[in-house]
């Protein structure tokens, strides 16, 4: 369209037109305010079996969606290296435990020893009282009371270095019993630790590993959980984590069920904050669950936080900036208080009957 070829009535209409604006009053009504949070469906006590010994994967005894019984065997796991390791700790265990009890050549020799050195300290005793009796009498000499009074006292020091020997190496005699039935109780649930159990009733969701794979204690084998109760995984963002609540009522939708929306209640708030996202993981449980649910399903989620009725509201898009809103007669301050997604709850300002311009 050319303007130029526009009567000047015309353009003159137009202008006005352009320059009308919309406007609403308030109305009473009620107002929801709600969380935004994705969502992640996963089954209830669902958790991921590791070997405890290092081996390669021999047996797969279930297949991905098999019910299992808790107890039941899951997966086998060969390794004989944990039996040598056992049969050399039960050796390393007797050699310990005889050390011990003296038994062996160790504590043996020591006594002797003590025994010996005993006896010398009781000679020397002897020797050296009968000498200084001598001495108080005037028979002998001071040099042979001294040498008497010396071997005494290294027959004194001698006999103590061998009584602490011994304590001390009682000691570290009875440590390595401790730490060879140590030693000998972990090779024991090494040896046995060859069979993966379920340990809940549930159902297989995965299998990591292919038989014939090196397995090892780092890397999960199965992934084992609820038959037919699921969680709602939702991710909050800190912002809005302090308005969550437990029981609150959630609103969601799935991806696999496009045209429904369920109900679900706030059951678990986790405290820690992924730092990656920034976002809190909160978890809640079916009120009325779909009829087909599998790990991993995705969607969305509005949690209600808060609920008011009879709440003097406007459209959002009628808030000017966080508290003003627009009149014939200028910019008006107002209080705002519950938000949702296309509404605000005006506190207080203006009232039903204030003409509101769109911005």
């Amino acid at each position: 369209m050319n303007w130029r070829t526009i009567p000047a009535a015309v353009m003159i209409f137009f202008l006005s037109c352009n320059n009308e604006q919309e406007s609403i009053n308030p109305v009473e009504t009620t107002i929801t305010e709600s969380v935004y949070a994705s969502v992640v469906i996963q089954p209830d006590s669902l958790y991921q079996a590791f070997a405890v010994v290092n081996g390669i994967l021999d047996r797969i005894l279930v297949e991905e969606g098999d019910t299992v019984k808790k107890g039941e065997i899951l997966l086998e796991i060969v390794n004989t290296n944990p039996q040598l390791v056992s049969k050399n700790a039960f050796l390393a265990l007797q050699l310990a435990r005889e050390n011990y009890n003296g038994g062996a050549a160790v504590l043996s020799n020591l006594k002797e020893e003590i025994r010996v050195a005993r006896h010398q300290f009781q000679d020397d005793s002897v020797n050296f009282r009968r000498q200084e009796r001598l001495w108080q009498q005037q028979i002998g000499s001071r040099s042979n009371l001294e040498s008497r009074k010396l071997a005494l006292d290294r027959s004194k020091a001698a006999l103590e270095v061998l009584q602490n020997k011994y304590v001390l190496t009682q000691k570290e005699l009875e440590t390595q019993l401790k730490q060879a039935e140590n030693s000998y109780s972990a090779s024991l649930v090494n040896t046995t630790d060859f069979t993966i159990r379920s340990k809940i009733d549930g159902k297989v969701y995965a299998i990591h590993k292919n038989p014939g794979e090196i397995v090892n204690t780092t890397q999960p084998l199965v992934s084992v959980g609820s038959v037919d109760r699921f969680l709602v995984e939702m991710l909050v963002d800190e912002e809005d984590i302090v308005k969550v609540k437990q029981g609150q009522l959630v609103y969601l939708s799935l991806d696999a069920y496009p045209q429904e929306v369920f109900k679900a209640e706030v059951f678990k708030i986790y405290p820690r904050k992924d730092e990656r996202n920034q976002t809190f993981l909160v978890e809640a449980v079916f009120k009325e669950a779909p009829g087909v649910l599998l790990p991993g399903l995705s969607g969305e989620a509005n949690i209600l936080v808060a609920q008011k009725e009879k709440a003097l509201v406007i459209p959002r898009k009628y808030l000017i900036g966080q508290n003003r809103v627009k009149t014939k007669e200028g910019l008006i301050p107002v209080n705002t208080g519950l938000q949702s997604i296309d509404s605000v709850e005006i506190l207080n300002g203006i009232t039903k009957e204030t003409e509101i311009l769109s911005p």
